[in-house]
Parts: structure tokens; sequence; C-alpha cells
């Protein structure tokens, strides 16, 4: 992702600030990876935005502009749930997997100068909980008559947004059990969560290439 093209695909718009925020760690510290620094940033913001401690281990190499991936391999917003799969089961993952990574939505906002799309999931966009799969359950969502894409707003206060692929999450029976279970059980999403995305971030790496044989927990025990 720091090479064009992949850089300038459309899902990753707007990422380029993040990545100048890193990069300033970076040229502190020289000597991490951009792989290990990128998903080690991740799981301390999870943490110290109320989340789960992530298992986290160090030995990613960072690869060359030749390696970029091709546009179309990241999940589209604006597709529904037989997208989220083929994006998701390429990698390896299952229906429940799929609900609880998409479960990051509680963080953050869409911006219109970015994706298109506009506005926060929750009302709490900087803190880590399962608001997300509550209120794709509880609130009435309408789409919103709009000059964007198509998304779907709340219908009591019309300041918050979902995507047509977090709507699929409750239209598709399968992905709706997972969505009424972490609703109802912050800890357990919690701990899927934490499980989901620690292989995300592994995915690909010969566990070899690592340096720690076990992974470490920021603020735990090794």
């Amino acid at each position: 992702m720091r090479f064009e093209p992949e850089s300038l695909h459309g899902a990753n718009a707007g990422l380029q600030v993040a990545r100048g925020i890193m990069e300033g760690i970076k040229q502190e510290f020289p000597w991490i990876s951009y792989g290990d620094l990128w998903t080690l940033g991740g799981v301390c913001a999870i943490q110290e935005m109320g989340g789960p401690k992530i298992p986290w281990r160090p030995g990613r190499i960072d690869g060359f502009a030749s390696q970029a991936t091709p546009d179309g391999r990241l999940p589209d917003g604006a597709q529904g749930a037989q997208h989220l799969r083929n994006i998701f089961y390429r990698m390896g993952f299952s229906d429940q997997e799929i609900v609880a990574l998409s479960g990051a939505h509680a963080l953050g906002r869409c911006h219109r100068d970015r994706s298109g799309f506009d506005g926060p999931w929750t009302f709490s966009p900087v803190t880590v909980s399962n608001e997300y799969f509550r209120l794709l359950l509880e609130e009435k969502w309408v789409w919103r008559k709009w000059d964007g894409p198509k998304q779907l707003q709340d219908k009591t206060t019309k300041t918050l947004m979902m995507l047509p692929s977090d709507y699929s999450l409750v239209e598709d029976k399968n992905f709706k059990k997972y969505v009424q279970v972490y609703a109802k059980d912050q800890d357990k999403w919690f701990e899927d969560f934490s499980k989901a995305i620690s292989t995300l971030f592994e995915l690909g790496v010969p566990r070899t290439q690592f340096v720690a044989s076990e992974p470490w927990v920021m603020g735990g025990e090794e």
C-alpha cells in the first residue's frame, strides 16, 4: 500500500492521512518494517480506544512496488453479502469471522471527499464497542435521499449511516445470527474479533518468518 497503483485504489482512499502520520514514527525508528509498524499501530489504537488486547508478533518483511495487488480485492461498501463472501472466503475466513471483522465499523466515519459515503456508524466513533451490531438490529434504517452514493441513515436522528455492505449483515440469515450474538455480548465479540484480526494481520506471512514463536499481548504477559 506504499506504492502506486495500490495506494490509489478506491478502497484505500484517505489512508494516506494515516500513512503520513505513521511515517513520522518510521523515521524515528527506521529499523521496524512498515508491515510491523502499521499492524502494531492498529493493535495499539484498538486497545487505547477501549477494545480488546490483540495478540501480535513482529517479523513482517516489506515488499516492493512490483508486488502491489490488483484493484478489486478489498471489500466494496456498495456491495452485498455475496460480495463479502467472495472477498473474505478467498482469504480463508468464515461467515462468523466476516461479521466479527465488520464490527470494526464501530470506529471512524466515512468522508465524502474520500469514499464518497458520508457519516459515522455509531454515536461514539472513537470507542471500540459492540454498538455497531446493536444499532444494526435496533435502529430503523432507511435509504438516505441525497446526491451521493446509495447508503442508509437511522430514521431517529438521521446522523448515523450504514453502507449497503453493513446492512447486508442483517439481511442475510447466516450473517444475522452472528450480529445477534455480538449485539448481546460484547465480550464474545471482543474475543472473536481479536482472533480474526490477528489472523488477518498475519495472513500470508510464513510462521517461521516471525521473530517470536508466540504472539505478544500488548500490556500483558508474553
